[in-house]
């Protein structure tokens, strides 16, 4: 297994700065997710990992051994592209090879470190198949053995799932969690896909504009974001904003208006005076009907008129208007009453599920 150190990593593409003064540290046999939308600089950190880019300023380091200055065919890591980079005039078998072949290993060897590769991603007996008999899954599990049949220090995985349809994609991303533990390999994965990212991962780093908005388990990414941005990337959310008033205790808050909406303990904004501007985030999902039974002790409530209903199977989208025309959405998978559109309702929620982004 091998730790890796990124040290105030820095790439510009002429004007663009794509990646800004990056500092990061990856532990042994972890599963690190660089996570953001298109242009935000995670795949030229990746590729600068790999070696198919140079930093202009920082280092890399896998343990002790500083690689940002070796050519990429001397850093031992092995690589899954987006669109897999499958030879289709090779076979399986000529595919998985081609590495070993480029390090001078043994024929014997190779055949042996093929069959084992190919039986750890379910495609035992299918070495003399050529690329275009395989469907889209079969060829992302030959490029994954085309990069782990090297036994690399690092797996470096960028985008491996976007080419896949939705259940292909979920059952991959199984089998490479899987297999990643199985091995202890250290591996770097790259998507944009949320969800993707928080069904995977060990930790996430969350990217915009080349910089890290927020590092740390899936859990805490999602339940406690550092900034809004991360908030609202992170899946579906209420971001709302208003200022304080009210600091006996709790904190609540307003609109422009004057109408009071969601409250909280106060140690979420300590130092914050009175009438300061904020914004808050509450998820749809920690946002339940009172209709339902009883509010735990401590909830706060609102009442609130529904305005939109979505069935979608396992969970119900609600959309409802508050006082003053703002509006909150919610998801539950409770069965709910009849008729439920256009009418008032009184919702709960606990104010400790709410993120708080002062000044």
């Amino acid at each position: 297994m091998t730790a890796i150190r990124i040290d105030g990593v820095s790439r510009s593409f002429g004007p663009v700065h794509a990646v800004r003064e990056l500092s990061l540290d990856i532990g042994d046999g972890e599963l690190f997710t660089l996570l953001g939308p298109s242009g935000c600089g995670k795949t030229t950190l990746l590729r600068m990992i790999a070696g198919f880019n140079e930093p202009d300023r920082g280092r890399i380091f896998f343990g002790d051994r500083r690689i940002d200055t070796l050519p990429p065919h001397k850093r031992n890591t092995g690589m899954v592209f987006q669109n897999y980079a499958i030879f289709p005039n090779l076979t399986v078998a000529g595919n998985v090879a081609y590495g070993l072949k480029a390090r001078g290993v043994p024929a014997g060897e190779r055949a042996k470190r093929i069959a084992r590769a190919l039986d750890l991603v379910q495609l035992g007996g299918f070495g003399e198949r050529w690329p275009h008999q395989l469907s889209g899954g079969q060829l992302q599990r030959v490029a994954l053995a085309r990069a782990l049949v090297i036994e690399p220090a690092v797996l470096l995985l960028d985008e491996p799932l976007s080419n896949l349809d939705a259940k292909l994609r979920v059952e991959m991303r199984g089998e490479i969690r899987q297999l990643q533990q199985q091995l202890g390999i250290t591996a770097i994965y790259v998507t944009h896909d949320q969800e993707e990212a928080l069904a995977i991962s060990d930790r996430i780093a969350v990217m915009r504009a080349g910089a890290f908005e927020q590092v740390g388990t899936p859990t805490a990414v999602y339940a406690t974001p550092a900034t809004p941005f991360v908030a609202e990337f992170m899946g579906t959310t209420n971001l709302i904003a208003g200022r304080i008033a009210g600091r006996d205790g709790q904190w609540t808050a307003i609109d422009a208006d004057g109408t009071r909406f969601l409250t909280g303990p106060d140690g979420a904004l300590t130092g914050a005076p009175d009438g300061a501007p904020v914004s808050f985030s509450l998820r749809p999902e920690a946002i339940r009907l009172a209709e339902a039974g009883p509010a735990p002790a401590g909830w706060a409530t609102l009442t609130a008129r529904v305005v939109r209903v979505e069935f979608l199977g396992a969970v119900t989208r609600i959309e409802l208007r508050l006082p003053g025309e703002r509006l909150l959405r919610m998801a539950t998978i409770e069965p709910l009453p009849p008729a439920l559109a256009e009418r008032d309702v009184t919702v709960a929620y606990d104010p400790a599920r709410v993120t708080v982004f002062a000044p």
